[in-house]
């Protein structure tokens, strides 16, 4: 674990995909704003936000593929958000499941859950969220992946020179955000050329 990236060319290939698909969902974000599918959305929304999901499950008041439609082949929950548990019941267990974590018994919680990885952060200072959990550095990051097998993501103000420190601490994987919004295919090349 942590630092093996597998064949370089593929995985080139898979974050240049990967960059085009974070364009791609952008522009439906923004597309749905316009008013494309705002009032499904909302509705989506309005289930998460007041906990009617279980409960609409349940009453087959909604099918499961009424939340499916939004979701690629992965979803990822926060500590604020439905419980991996939750997640899992609506996605089904062909979709790969992601849980946010900040500190050892979060990161304990999500070893224990059926979420497939659990994410680290943040790592760093991060001005992407407005109200950030508070930083756990390095020594977070390499204590988190003493408390768990399943593959470890850290997430959290990681830049081009920061992510190889940041695999070396114990991380499989990096998530990146403001340091790859100007030119999200040549700093993905980059981050790989970085990690190699």
């Amino acid at each position: 674990m942590g630092g093996d990236i597998g064949a370089g060319s593929e995985l080139a290939a898979i974050a240049f995909e990967v960059a085009e698909y974070v364009s791609s969902v952008l522009k439906a974000v923004h597309d749905i704003g316009e008013g494309g599918g705002m009032a499904k959305a909302e509705r989506v929304a309005t289930f998460v936000d007041t906990g009617e999901i279980d409960h609409a499950l349940a009453e087959e008041r909604i099918a499961p593929s009424f939340f499916t439609d939004f979701m690629a082949e992965s979803v990822h929950v926060g500590q604020d958000d439905l419980s991996p548990e939750a997640a899992r019941r609506i996605v089904g267990s062909e979709r790969i499941l992601g849980v946010s974590t900040h500190n050892p018994e979060q990161v304990k919680a999500g070893d224990e859950s059926s979420a497939d990885y659990v994410a680290i952060g943040p790592v760093f200072s991060t001005t992407s969220k407005d109200n950030p959990d508070p930083v756990i550095g390095l020594d977070g990051v390499k204590h988190a992946r003493a408390l768990t097998q399943k593959p470890l993501v850290a997430i959290g103000g990681i830049t081009l020179e920061t992510c190889r420190s940041v695999i070396e601490a114990g991380a499989d994987s990096v998530a990146a955000i403001s340091d790859l919004l100007a030119d999200p295919r040549k700093r993905t090349a980059a981050f790989l050329q970085k990690m190699r």
